[in-house]
């Protein structure tokens, strides 16, 4: 336990103190909301699912997995691995779930918040992963969903690094024995980019696409 607390220290005094003045991380995004979370109930099957505007777009009124009111979301737009590591401790491993479900990466290809390598943006992954292992948090690593063009990065070409980060998030999984939904198979189409049925622009997802997102998570969820 003590060399996990030196992990948190670590990542937290490596960042530049003026990052957190502005709260970078958006440490404050969910502070009310889990604040007023009780502790799971006695059998209580609770799923954090951390991660980005396609985590965050997908509450809405037509969709199911999130009426479940144990399903908790925690996606942020924008956000990087970088900034969702800092934040998991308070919006994922303090809420106590059985759960969590991680999807990130195509904003650190995105360089949303500057130049990031793919490995690290893997490791960012994976030191998630490790910590929810932890705390006996039962893991769900997913893939980044295809992209081959950013709306506002037209001049960096995703595709081949979504494939690339894919590659090493399912040999992190297979690794740590913990679980790999793969979303980038069924959601591609023969560009490398998301089928035009399942995006908007190339990159987040139309209700159809959430519907395909729903269907892969479910039977996931139900084995763990």
């Amino acid at each position: 336990m003590k060399s996990l607390y030196a992990l948190l220290l670590f990542v937290i005094c490596t960042m530049p103190y003026s990052l957190f003045a502005q709260d970078w991380a958006n440490l404050t995004r969910f502070k009310k909301a889990n604040e007023k979370l009780s502790a799971p109930a006695e059998g209580e099957n609770r799923v954090v699912f951390m991660g980005n505007s396609i985590t965050e777009g997908w509450i809405q009124d037509s969709l199911t997995l999130f009426k479940n009111p144990h399903n908790i979301n925690r996606g942020i737009g924008g956000q990087t691995t970088p900034q969702m590591k800092i934040r998991f401790w308070q919006d994922v491993i303090k809420l106590q779930p059985k759960a969590v479900v991680i999807l990130a990466g195509i904003n650190d290809i995105a360089q949303n918040t500057g130049y990031i390598s793919i490995d690290e943006t893997a490791q960012h992954i994976e030191d998630m992963a490790l910590l929810a292992k932890a705390y006996d948090i039962k893991v769900v690593i997913c893939s980044t969903l295809p992209a081959n063009y950013f709306p506002w990065r037209p001049h960096i070409l995703p595709a081949d690094k979504v494939i690339a980060l894919n590659t090493l998030l399912k040999s992190i999984a297979a690794k740590h024995e913990v679980a790999y939904l793969d979303y980038y198979t069924p959601m591609v189409d023969d560009k490398k980019g998301m089928k035009t049925e399942y995006t908007t622009d190339g990159v987040h997802c139309t209700l159809a696409g959430y519907r395909k997102m729903e269907e892969l998570i479910k039977p996931v969820l139900e084995r763990l």
